[in-house]
């Protein structure tokens, strides 16, 4: 009876570390399959969002845009969300439905979405579909949208930024003004300026005076007046430097 009792002691001793690499290998296994099925998941959830963005329904747009931000708020900013976005911000304007010569895919709304979360990615290509999409868009709405992503991106190398939206702003300026337009440039401007250190945009400065005297409300107006003042005061900072 010792002896069996001593054998099946000494087969548990030798046999533990056998169970115990058995588990450790099955762990393994496990996560690598978690890590394969999250990468499976990701790429199914990639084709649909092209797929959805690429469709003619207003619907299966507005689901890509809600699978883009979920995405974005996970950190997958890859270039299939990235092109995914500058296929709807450019919906109706340069992709083009029609039907019977009568245009069906201007969605100004899906363009505006897609204006957002292209400033949530804040990356520089982002920043340059921005600047495309505002030098096409007719919409006042997207173009606020557009340029307040522009802003919470801040970049202006070679001040394409500040001069695509002083363009912008004096478009508008002549043909229809309007005050949420101009007052989003305004912080636009302001955060960019922040940014750079200052703002030395020749037509951007033109813009702002022109909106401070311009035909807009005394909210706007005071608003681009008192820009003016804060970028004086960078020009002081850098004379001084």
């Amino acid at each position: 009876m010792m002896n069996l009792k001593r054998t099946g002691v000494l087969a548990a001793f030798f046999l533990a570390p056998v169970f115990l690499a058995v588990g450790q290998s099955s762990g393994t296994a496990d996560t690598e399959t978690s890590v394969e099925e999250s990468y499976l998941q990701e790429s199914v959830d990639v084709m649909i969002i092209r797929e959805q963005s690429r469709s003619d329904s207003r619907e299966m747009k507005l689901v890509a845009l809600e699978y883009i931000g979920n995405a974005i708020e996970a950190g997958n900013a890859g270039e299939d969300i990235r092109g995914a976005l500058e296929y709807m911000s450019m919906e109706g304007i340069l992709n083009k439905t029609r039907e019977n010569g009568r245009l069906t895919n201007n969605f100004p709304d899906i363009r505006t979405k897609a204006a957002t979360y292209l400033g949530d990615l804040g990356t520089e290509e982002a920043k340059d579909i921005l600047v495309k999409m505002v030098l096409v868009e007719t919409e006042p709405m997207v173009l606020t949208e557009a340029i307040k992503s522009l802003g919470k991106i801040g970049l202006n190398e070679n001040n394409e930024t500040a001069g695509t939206i002083a363009w912008i702003i004096t478009r508008f300026d002549v043909l229809n003004p309007d005050n949420l337009l101009a007052l989003s440039a305004l912080d636009t401007f302001e955060v960019i300026a922040e940014k750079n250190g200052g703002l030395r945009d020749a037509s951007a400065l033109r813009a702002i005076m022109r909106i401070s005297n311009g035909p807009y409300i005394k909210v706007v107006q005071d608003r681009a007046t008192q820009l003016l003042a804060t970028l004086r005061k960078y020009s002081v900072q850098n004379q001084n430097r």
